[in-house]
């Protein structure tokens, strides 16, 4: 590998392999983490499982927790940087200025963890004021309502027109989906 293949090394680097991040071209995150992967970096590509209509029916898919991100772990003298620019899917790595700027550790560890906790598909719980919902379940189910707030993490309030009135309604966040 010539010299200029190597990414220059900032002053107070301590030479251990540092998580960086990979902005991806519109919608193909998971073509460049694939893309990478088989180049046989590592990486880290957190990805939430959500509740979307396709074909006119529901199905989970996994959608990226941050669109057009993801991770990428990298020595700044070991690693190979100039394959990344024209990876499929890559737009380019994320910098700060003209040096690309190390995401801390502590942050990765955090986002593992909580990806592993949050697995069971709680993606459907993160709706917004004055969205379309679809009650799922209990006495009102297949109703249409608009979502009007959270009230904790498992609870939420909906409004339902009733005899030509709007209730206000209290019921678990996992008894909705989103709606038409």
């Amino acid at each position: 590998m010539s010299h200029s293949e190597r990414q220059p090394i900032e002053a107070n680097d301590d030479g251990l392999p540092r998580w960086y991040v990979v902005q991806c071209k519109g919608g193909e995150s998971f073509r460049a983490a694939e893309h990478l992967a088989n180049q046989g970096y590592e990486l880290f590509h957190p990805v939430l499982q959500v509740q979307k209509k396709r074909n006119g029916k529901l199905v989970w898919l996994d959608e990226p927790l941050f669109p057009h991100y993801l991770f990428i772990r990298l020595d700044r003298v070991a690693s190979n940087w100039r394959p990344i620019r024209s990876t499929r899917g890559v737009l380019r790595i994320v910098t700060f200025g003209n040096s690309p700027l190390p995401v801390d550790d502590a942050l990765i560890a955090l986002l593992r963890e909580q990806g592993t906790e949050g697995q069971e598909k709680a993606a459907n719980v993160y709706f917004r004021a004055g969205e379309t919902v679809e009650i799922t379940e209990g006495p009102f189910k297949d109703l249409q309502a608009v979502f009007a707030s959270h009230k904790g993490d498992e609870r939420a309030i909906v409004l339902l027109n009733l005899l030509n009135r709007q209730q206000q309604l209290e019921m678990p966040v996992a008894n909705l989906r989103r709606g038409n």
